[in-house]
């Protein structure tokens, strides 16, 4: 099959999306890539104005299956398009993005949608919100759990120091404030891996963004993943935490709850209290949530996934 995949959030991100796309070219390395324009906020806005609606349905004509590995995609597909939803948060917590993000979301991405033949969801949690938020039939989504890296084992060196760990984009949505609350009122470093958001987020002991091989060395030295975003539509670096050994602490209730499989402790992500009593529950836990954790991150594959997406795509295709 001749199946193109639209790699322009490659030019956007470094975090999770752009993480999954490197995955799936990893093994299905016979995908068309396409792609549009470079990095930077004009680039972005000319993507959303001009390559989806436009350009790149014209690129996909000749394909078998599009995929859009984000809800970025055409309005219109002169050939099967398949997207992959990472979240809804968007539309979910408008208030944590800035002002072009919510109003390119809340027109296109119901539009996106229906116009997909199949849509890739990355946990049963977000396509409950498909289905809830944008109506999607449930019979139209499958659900493709994310992966994780060989790199993130508990084999390998660590990082030395007694830390707590967060990693995530420097945005409102992923509470850093409130983990590093948390950490101070238990006398304990919080350093903290990821790209540099918007919103005028900012955290003390902040790495930047860090390789995969760095991020594993710093989970592995890492007392606990403090990880209690406001909102995820799978939480990666819950899965990788786990994978090197190291204790979770995360929000209940949502997608994170869901990839930790009861292998985490669970806290209110709004409530700093909460979230100090889990980081003192899992360094009191330790060795049992690191065993738990191993067990449970071996059910995230990239190999799997990548193997389950190819069976959307001859799916699609019909």
């Amino acid at each position: 099959m001749n199946v193109g995949i639209d790699v322009s959030p490659l030019l956007q991100t470094r975090a999770g999306t752009a993480r999954y796309v490197e995955h799936l070219l990893e093994h299905l390395p016979d995908l068309v890539r396409l792609s549009f324009g470079r990095a930077g906020r004009v680039w972005a806005a000319a993507r959303d104005a001009w390559w989806y609606p436009v350009a790149l349905p014209r690129a996909a004509r000749g394909l078998d299956v599009l995929h859009c590995p984000t809800f970025r995609g055409p309005l219109r597909c002169p050939v099967p398009l398949v997207i992959t939803v990472h979240d809804l948060a968007v539309l979910r917590h408008p208030g944590t993005f800035n002002q072009w993000s919510r109003q390119y979301s809340r027109l296109a991405v119901p539009r996106v949608a229906q116009a997909a033949r199949l849509i890739v969801a990355v946990s049963e949690f977000t396509k409950r919100e498909l289905v809830e938020l944008l109506g999607v039939p449930p019979a139209k989504i499958r659900v493709i759990p994310n992966g994780v890296a060989d790199v993130f084992s508990p084999d390998g060196p660590a990082a030395s120091g007694e830390y707590l760990l967060a990693v995530g984009t420097l945005e409102p949505r992923k509470n850093l404030a409130a983990a590093e609350e948390a950490a101070r009122r238990l006398g304990l470093e919080l350093r903290v891996a990821g790209e540099r958001g918007w919103g005028d987020v900012g955290a003390n002991g902040w790495l930047g963004r860090v390789s995969d091989e760095r991020l594993a060395e710093l989970l592995r030295g890492a007392r606990a993943l403090v990880y209690p975003s406001l909102y995820e539509g799978f939480g990666l670096p819950v899965a990788e935490a786990m994978a090197c050994g190291t204790p979770v602490v995360t929000g209940k209730g949502g997608a994170t709850e869901e990839v930790a499989g009861g292998a985490a402790v669970l806290v209110d992500p709004r409530d700093v209290a909460s979230i100090a009593a889990g980081i003192e529950e899992a360094l009191g836990r330790r060795e049992e949530l690191a065993r738990r954790g191993l067990e449970r991150a071996r059910a995230f594959s990239w190999k799997a996934a990548a193997e389950a997406t190819a069976a959307v795509y001859r799916e699609a295709a019909g």
